[in-house]
């Protein structure tokens, strides 16, 4: 019986979308500028150097896709292809987390998500929001209420969070809505109430996530953020792939921060992991034991969180070629009728100016005993995964999306 298993590169863009120019990232791509710069040696560091090696990713075709996205493969010889790759263009109006996974599960998302502009001082949030939500949770009031990144925004207003008891908001150019608070000095069970409240007066606005942001540390030199984020987004506005298999009888099971944003909808099983290390053998697991008509989802954040955002070349190229050596144990545990695919969710090109999500195009890598390898072409929609996947399945067709045409295990056997 047939399972498939999505695995999310976070953020691995592989070229510029043609309408990239609206959102000020014309030119952008994750993957090549990474590639190049450790071409040139400019992206070495005390655990890596030289050349990105990532043998496993390009025999999955990684390269051939993002030749197919922007002209130009990845330096050096091409080994021979065992998988079959597609570039995918996202017809969802943002380039955010849950514009990408919605529409790579079949629901594209075309009503555009509310935003929170800075005023002419630099303000965010409508004070009538914060002043309801305050007093609703019995807070002091608010600290920030402007455009930041994670890290900088904690050296500059951690400390006052501390003394005051004030949580920290923020926002980028997504459609969300964070909150910053020390993990012991204001209380994780606290952070989470704060962000369920909310929550609940973000659904209005159309706001697609509120975020919570612990921390821990006691001065601006050593505040860090900890592995207990969670995002509270809106449901999506139509049944997912999860929701559908999940009706149907079949087994899905979200690994990582999967769960949180498809707002817990078509979840059978959630499972916690941090870092790619961990999220990989959570991977692993479940293809040992997830039974028959099972999808297995992970997100592998931390390309997105700690060197996209953060512009580290040479940590994001450091972070692939370790997913790259785990990639094997994945392959070497799936059985033969299982479907393994690789994607992203948007871009965050680390060479890019500012610290925001890149609209790129992203890989669509298809790999198993029953999949032949070659080109699976230019897709239209991320959406075109989901269809290949319910496909796979045996599930009816999903109302968005073009499967890529691969015979199903019943078909094949």
């Amino acid at each position: 019986m047939a399972r498939v298993f999505v695995l999310v590169i976070d953020s691995l863009g592989i070229g510029a979308l043609p309408d990239a120019a609206a959102f000020g990232d014309q030119g952008s791509n994750t993957l090549l500028h990474i590639a190049q710069h450790c071409a040139a040696g400019l992206a070495d560091n005390a655990q890596r150097q030289g050349a990105l090696h990532i043998p496993h990713l390009r025999r999955a075709g990684l390269s051939h896709a993002l030749h197919l996205a922007c002209g130009e493969g990845l330096p050096g010889p091409e080994p021979r292809c065992d998988g079959a790759w597609a570039a995918a263009r996202e017809i969802s109006t943002g380039k955010d987390t849950p514009s990408g996974h919605w529409e790579m599960m079949g629901v594209p998302v075309t009503q555009p998500w509310g935003l929170f502009p800075p005023d002419a001082e630099g303000r965010c949030f409508p004070p009538a929001l914060l002043e309801r939500v305050a007093l609703a949770t019995g807070l002091p009031g608010w600290l920030g209420n402007c455009v930041a990144s994670g890290t900088d925004i904690l050296r500059r207003l951690g400390e006052a969070h501390v003394r005051t008891g004030r949580p920290i908001a923020y926002t980028s150019a997504d459609s969300v809505f964070q909150v910053a608070c020390h993990e012991h000095h204001f209380g994780l069970d606290r952070l989470h109430a704060l962000c369920e409240c909310l929550r609940s007066e973000l659904d209005a606005l159309h706001i697609g996530r509120v975020i919570a942001r612990p921390f821990t540390g006691e001065d601006a030199a050593s505040f860090r953020r900890t592995p207990q984020r969670r995002d509270y987004t809106m449901p999506p506005p139509e049944a997912t792939l999860l929701e559908r298999l999940q009706e149907a009888g079949g087994h899905t099971v979200a690994i990582g921060k999967i769960a949180d944003i498809f707002a817990h909808r078509g979840i059978s099983c959630r499972l916690s992991a941090y870092g790619t290390q961990d999220l990989m053998a959570a991977t692993v697991q479940q293809a040992l034991q997830a039974p028959p008509q099972s999808l297995v989802m992970c997100n592998f954040v931390d390309f997105d969180q700690s060197f996209g955002h953060r512009r580290d070349i040479a940590g994001y190229a450091q972070e692939l070629e370790l997913f790259d050596r785990l990639l094997p144990r994945l392959q070497a545990a799936l059985q033969p009728d299982d479907l393994l695919l690789l994607t992203a969710d948007h871009g965050c090109d680390p060479s890019w100016q500012g610290s925001d999500h890149t609209r790129e195009h992203v890989p669509q890598l298809a790999w198993g005993a029953r999949v032949p390898a070659g080109s699976l072409g230019l897709r239209h929609s991320f959406a075109d995964l989901g269809q290949s996947a319910a496909q796979w399945l045996g599930l009816p067709a999903l109302p968005h999306g073009q499967g890529y045409g691969l015979a199903a295990p019943a078909a094949a056997s």
